[in-house]
């Protein structure tokens, strides 16, 4: 019988992309404050010379170099190798984005840092989408469990397997009676050990400090002060820009557009954390997803024109939206998750179910 041809995703993809998106995160702050130190050199030329190698190029040789990697090399360290090459080639190539799309001096082009915010935080939502798609899958088909144990078998012929990945390879093929999946079985069962990665003290102190974390996000003066601080940041902006737009001050401004943006942005997200602090007392629950909501427009929305006026003054800002929705989100997610069960989606991007992230 033929199989319909489709694409099976890797089992976890979501690492790869999140790394792939970090890494590039980081090579482009570490470049821009690295030229600002050294005064915007021009590779390839000086004085009067035209000649100059845009480090745009040196980023598309890495994303090449990424690729040829995951076409040419088989197992997860190809891949974790290809994420990271392939991270920092599309953070270079994406730092000069404002050059492509305007005139002299396109470098410092105000909207380029918005399209560089908005490419990573797509990024960062294609992971948390892959993420909750397979935290939320009802299982694989049979064909798609065999795939991906045949992958944790590759990876055990090539590096060996530590004794979660076996135990996880070995939950995708136990009670079939294909004979692929018996021979898959043996393959498994037969693959050199491998240590973890970190050793056990390192992974039994990380483990504590998670679980403090996670603690402290849900105690009651964490979430306090991340209501008062959403509450007010929201507030604050959207009475001041929005004065700032009745008196006429945003039409001397060198990016009204902007401007405006993040003042209706602010004023949602002032909505809908009022609407959530009356909903407080009667619905927790529903009172923090929209603590969340205004949170998630904020970032999603606001925080594109907040680059575009500030530049990568909005740094600091976007960190503190983030500890804010950490905070929120750990609230939710006890919410959802009942007393004694697996506390995983808080603690570690790894999911427990075998079907769905294995590697």
């Amino acid at each position: 019988m033929r199989h319909r041809r489709s694409l099976v995703r890797v089992a976890d993809a979501a690492t790869y992309v999140n790394l792939f998106a970090l890494t590039g995160i980081a090579t482009v702050l570490i470049t821009r404050a690295f030229l600002a130190q050294a005064g915007y050199p021009k590779l390839g030329g000086g004085g009067d010379s035209s000649l100059h190698i845009a480090h745009m190029l040196w980023g598309g040789l890495l994303m090449m170099a990424a690729i040829l990697l995951t076409l040419g090399f088989l197992g997860v360290g190809a891949r974790l190798a290809g994420a990271v090459v392939g991270g920092i080639g599309f953070g270079l190539f994406i730092d000069e984005v404002g050059k492509q799309i305007t005139d002299e001096p396109g470098y410092f082009y105000q909207p380029a840092a918005g399209i560089i915010y908005l490419s990573f935080a797509l990024l960062l939502l294609l992971t948390h989408l892959i993420r909750r798609r397979a935290a939320q899958s009802t299982g694989l088909d049979a064909r798609q469990r065999s795939v991906h144990a045949a992958d944790l078998a590759l990876t055990g012929v090539a590096d060996g397997l530590t004794a979660e990945q076996r135990r996880a390879a070995l939950r995708l093929v136990e009670g079939s009676d294909s004979e692929v999946d018996a021979a898959l079985a043996r393959l498994i069962a037969a693959a050199p050990d491998r240590p973890p990665a970190a050793p056990a003290w390192w992974r039994r102190w990380a483990s504590g400090v998670g679980r403090a974390l996670r603690w402290l996000a849900r105690t009651r003066i964490a979430l306090a002060l991340a209501v008062l601080c959403l509450l007010t940041e929201a507030l604050l902006f959207s009475v001041w820009m929005s004065v700032d737009l009745f008196a006429g001050q945003l039409t001397r401004e060198p990016q009204p557009g902007a401007h405006l943006a993040v003042a209706l942005t602010e004023v949602v997200s002032a909505v809908l954390g009022i609407i959530g602090l009356i909903r407080l007392r009667s619905d927790r629950a529903t009172a923090f997803r929209l603590f969340q909501a205004a949170l998630l427009a904020d970032m999603f929305i606001g925080q594109i024109f907040k680059f575009t006026m500030d530049q990568f003054a909005a740094v600091v800002e976007l960190g503190v939206d983030l500890a804010l929705l950490w905070v929120i989100s750990a609230f939710l997610s006890a919410q959802r998750t009942p007393t004694g069960a697996n506390q995983t989606p808080a603690s570690t991007p790894v999911p427990a179910p075998a079907t769905t992230r294995t590697v």
